[in-house]
């Protein structure tokens, strides 16, 4: 046997002494031949048995008592993580208070961009015709009176014409006025004949301001109509023209087509402020009002935030979706919002007086739920559940779980969710 030696105690008694195993052995064949007598031998073996039963009752002890002078680092049960100075100085925490105040609930709704319709115009025409050239294209910037295409129409040639055949019957009957007029004041003709030629004068007035009204119902403009008082002569040239300063975000007319007066050629938009049009669920009606400023965030720029103003809330809710529609004005200066781009408005009110909220940087994700580290003395955390609100920039609410102005770790609170797991520690519900 290693380690081993065969000795006699004091009594003498024959052992063999094992000091890597830290036991005593009894040599039971030397025994019996130096104990002649049976009860001496079975007094010498109960010395033995007891003698050898209180030396490990004695080790045992003796390998308990370090232990029990370790010192606890972690406490399963009560949620504790306990630090040395040394491993507070290194991790660098920082803790904060609870802070108790007023909070804005947040929420949330889908919508899309949209012209906005007070600075939107569909250009057609109100005569039928040929389009002979086309002078603008989609995206171009306009100003208001650009032409953009010009069409030539024989019915506005044929109205031109009746209103020049208008014009000189009325002067005809102008000047048979004047010269019976002229003629009754001599007494060359009756008042019956100078009645009959003012009748046929207003008569050819009626009609020319009948064939004027026409050309101006047909769109031509005054210029058009002066001209063709000095001129005398037909031009069937309808020109299409914007009606504002805007952008061209529709075409559809091609050059030699007939149109006719009920098709849409151009759409001209003002896109320096649109609309963002959303949906509100009936429970979330409450924290919408007008004139209310919210945010607005494009899926197509994620991390740009717009501020923009709500102009139209619905008056009826949808009866398929239960929603009300919702309208927010939005400043567009440097065209980055289109229209059809998704979008979210979020809007933002005022929750009670004494929300309680800690910084988003104290949270971590526990085994049950969100968690936070509150600090209970120096160098001592406790891992603690918490039950979370809505967020507002780098706050959250905090709905249970804490109080107002304890101290929880903000800094280095992932590090101490690392050393809680290492030591199985379960946080506090």
């Amino acid at each position: 046997m290693p380690h081993a030696e065969d000795t006699s105690n004091e009594i003498g008694v024959p052992v063999v002494r094992d000091w890597s195993l830290g036991v005593v052995i009894v040599d039971d064949a030397l025994l019996s031949r130096r104990a002649s007598g049976s009860l001496e031998h079975w007094l010498i073996r109960s010395l033995v048995a007891c003698a050898i039963l209180m030396g490990i009752i004695g080790c045992e002890n003796k390998s308990e008592e370090p232990s029990a002078a370790k010192p606890v680092s972690a406490s399963s049960k009560s949620g504790l993580l306990r630090l040395t100075p040394e491993e507070s100085s290194r991790m660098a925490l920082e803790v904060v208070p609870v802070a108790r105040g007023q909070f804005l609930a947040q929420r949330e709704f889908p919508a899309t961009v949209q012209s906005n319709e007070n600075e939107l115009a569909e250009v057609t025409t109100l005569i039928r015709g040929r389009v002979v050239k086309v002078h603008v294209d989609v995206g171009q910037d306009v100003k208001k009176g650009t032409l953009l295409a010009m069409l030539h129409s024989m019915d506005l040639g044929v109205a031109e014409g009746d209103y020049l055949k208008a014009e000189a019957r009325l002067h005809e009957a102008e000047l048979a006025h004047a010269r019976a007029k002229d003629l009754y004041e001599n007494k060359a003709v009756s008042l019956a004949e100078l009645q009959r030629r003012e009748a046929a004068m207003k008569t050819a007035r009626a009609e020319a301001r009948e064939t004027k009204n026409r050309l101006e119902l047909l769109g031509v403009p005054r210029e058009e109509i002066e001209r063709l008082n000095r001129e005398h002569t037909i031009k069937a040239d309808v020109p299409l023209r914007a009606p504002f300063d805007g952008r061209v975000i529709m075409r559809n007319i091609t050059r030699g087509e007939v149109v006719e007066t009920h098709q849409k050629f151009f759409t001209v938009a003002d896109l320096s402020d649109v609309w963002v049009v959303g949906n509100v669920p009936e429970k979330d009606v409450q924290y919408v009002r007008k004139e209310q400023k919210v945010d607005v965030i494009l899926a197509a720029y994620p991390h740009a935030i717009l501020s923009g103003t709500i102009t139209y809330i619905g008056d009826v809710l949808d009866r398929a979706t239960r929603t009300m529609r919702l309208r927010v004005t939005v400043p567009n200066p440097d065209r980055l919002l289109k229209p059809e781009m998704f979008a979210i408005i979020r809007v933002y009110a005022a929750s009670s007086p004494d929300a309680l909220s800690v910084p988003l940087a104290a949270v971590q994700d526990g085994p049950i739920g969100k968690m936070v580290f509150v600090q209970r003395g120096a160098g001592e955390f406790e891992a603690r559940t918490v039950e979370l609100g809505n967020e507002q920039g780098d706050m959250v609410r905090v709905l249970e779980g804490v109080s107002a102005g304890e101290q929880v770790v903000t800094k280095g609170s992932f590090v101490l969710k690392s050393e809680m797991e290492r030591h199985k520690i379960e946080p506090t519900p």
